[in-house]
């Protein structure tokens, strides 16, 4: 199939004289060997986390109980304005201004008369 240079790459020249056909054969087998690599993978560093673990004194069941702390989600900023049109479109007042806020002002409104209370 295809050619290895001597870093053990295949190069794209050696690719472009490959069939259609040849080239998914080729894609099929990548495609296995990385989900092999991979499973393997999680599984040595599996092996590893529990080697660790068991060398400080701790199970493997304590390990699974293990909880992550849980991380504070970012806080949700308050409307400041609404849409009166549509009370589905809201804005904070931060960061780009929404095409409704856009269109409201173009037409002369202010923007204050969107303001929630």
């Amino acid at each position: 199939m295809a050619s290895f240079n001597a870093t053990n790459q295949v190069t794209m020249h050696d690719l472009s004289k490959y069939s259609l056909a040849q080239l998914r054969a080729l894609d099929a087998k990548v495609i296995e060997e990385l989900k092999t690599r991979y499973f393997l993978s999680i599984s040595m560093a599996r092996e590893q986390i529990l080697h660790i673990a068991q060398s400080v004194g701790i199970s493997e069941k304590e390990l699974l109980r293990i909880k992550t702390p849980v991380t504070t989600t970012k806080s949700t900023v308050k409307v400041k304005y609404r849409n009166p049109s549509n009370s589905a479109e809201q804005w904070s007042g931060r960061g780009r201004k929404p095409a409704w806020v856009k269109e409201w002002i173009a037409s002369g409104k202010s923007i204050e008369d969107a303001k929630v209370n």
